[in-house]
């Protein structure tokens, strides 16, 4: 069945949509797993929930409240692109932080762990605080506007 909003533009019958649920996981390609892994661990502040070859990959991941993050490390390597979030896919990944006196304590930790990062950029839409990972990713810490 379709409705029509005008003479020449028939529109779908409406259909009961599924409820997409929250990202369950994300998983990044790294050069090296033996190292992207322990920089993960200090960062996260726990080791992975699981770490195995399968065979085409390698997998180590970690449990983030509610989001699994996957690092994987190919045995035949990777293309040796240097991460551009001017190309096409993933652009950042970015870690939840309940309000801006959080960013500031990972501003802190990032220090204290030497990892190069920026300043807390204040927006309309939420205050950020980012950072990259030893392959290059960008990541941030982020956290919604007057919290």
């Amino acid at each position: 069945m379709t409705t029509t909003t005008s003479a020449t533009a028939p529109v779908p019958a409406r259909t009961i949509l599924p409820l997409l649920g929250p990202i369950s996981h994300v998983a990044l390609t790294v050069r090296d797993i033996d190292v992207s892994a322990p920089w993960y661990a200090t960062l996260i502040g726990s080791a992975p929930v699981l770490d195995e070859d399968t065979g085409p990959f390698r997998h180590a991941v970690f449990a983030i409240g509610g989001t699994l993050l996957g690092l994987h490390e190919f045995p035949q390597g990777i293309e040796e692109l240097p991460f551009s979030p001017r190309r096409l896919g993933m652009d950042h990944v970015a870690f939840a932080a309940a309000n801006r006196d959080e960013l500031v304590a990972w501003e802190r930790r990032l220090t204290e762990m030497v990892v190069p990062h920026g300043e807390i950029v204040d927006a309309h839409y939420g205050s950020a605080l980012s950072f990259k990972d030893p392959d290059g990713l960008s990541l941030e810490v982020f956290c919604p506007p007057g919290s």
